[in-house]
This record gives structure tokens, sequence and C-alpha cells, in this order.
């Protein structure tokens, strides 16, 4: 199984709106992802809970059953039209794959 988790910190301002309307898109976006491709064990999109210390907004928490699931959803055409956006309105991103049990 291949764990993939991706975090964004938003800007304060892109695409012409604040960064909670950002942010709900960008979750909105994010869930229409969810069953792109065969393989995908879990997905979910979150925002960080208002008031909470965090040092990132928005969090992609998914399992894919190998490597090969994972590249159909990283591949599929939906998908690769939401980086542009994603990449317009954040300020960082990190992300990290790792394979487990």
């Amino acid at each position: 199984m291949i764990r993939h988790i991706v975090m964004w910190k938003l800007k304060d301002f892109a695409e012409g709106a604040d960064k909670p309307t950002n942010l709900v898109k960008a979750k909105a976006l994010l869930d229409a992802c969810a069953a792109l491709a065969p393989g995908i064990l879990s997905f979910e999109a979150a925002v960080a809970a208002p008031g909470r210390e965090c040092s990132y907004d928005l969090v992609l928490n998914s399992a894919f059953v190998d490597q090969a699931a994972l590249d159909a959803y990283q591949n599929h055409p939906q998908h690769v039209a939401l980086k542009p956006f994603m990449g317009a309105v954040r300020q960082e991103r990190q992300c990290m794959d790792y394979e487990t049990d």
C-alpha cells in the first residue's frame, strides 16, 4: 500500500478570492477526485480547524493499493486539471509518499 499525504498553506489572496474562499474551492476540487481511479483505498481532504495553531491550511491524506494506482490517480485528467488552481493559490506545499503494510 502507498500512503500519499499532501499539505498546502494557501496565500491570503489569490485568483481573485480570499483564503477562506479558496480553501472551500480547493477542498471541493480534491473531494471530487476521491474515486477517480481504481485502487484508491482511502481519500480524505480536510481544512485545518479554526482557532488552532496549524502550519498548513489543507491536507490530503490518501492511500492506494500500489504505485500504479497512485500513478493512475495523479495522471487522471480531472486531477491534472486542478493543478493550475492549486499552484496559483498555494504559498507552500509539502508531499510525502511512503509504502506501508
